[in-house]
């Protein structure tokens, strides 16, 4: 009896695949930064047994949250506070890194509409975050 063969792994670019590559990247993106922000919750609770934070008056983020360099830097000194920085950057960069392999994907389907429509959408969150105030 003959059994059938499986047909060769498919090595062109199709939405399926796509699909799958990009469904991965998230996945990993998201259990990446949660894992990140849950080691550093628990360095943050391991470290801290000062007096409880006073919720009445809002104060704005320390200077050393608002520069990626500075926050690098926070966690190379294990900062828990930095740490749960770098968790919540890897959360938001997941979902930007998305539309940038989703350009790729249609790049390589030669899809032009959705090319130049990803590369818009990309160009606009890059400016939402980098330069606008």
């Amino acid at each position: 009896m003959n059994t059938p063969t499986p047909p060769p792994a498919s090595t062109t670019w199709d939405d399926k695949r796509i699909e799958t590559w990009v469904g991965v990247f998230l996945r990993t993106g998201v259990l990446l930064a949660a894992a990140i922000v849950l080691a550093g919750g628990i360095l943050y609770f391991a470290q801290n047994h000062g007096p409880r934070p006073n919720y009445r008056h809002f104060s704005a983020e320390p200077a050393q949250f608002t520069h990626f360099t500075a926050i690098l830097h926070g966690v190379a000194a294990l900062n828990p506070e930095s740490i749960i920085m770098l968790g919540l950057l890897v959360l938001i960069a997941t979902p930007v890194a998305r539309v940038g392999m989703c350009i790729v994907g249609f790049l390589f389907e030669h899809d032009r509409l959705y090319l130049a429509i990803s590369t818009v959408v990309l160009l606009i969150l890059l400016y939402s975050l980098f330069f606008h105030k």
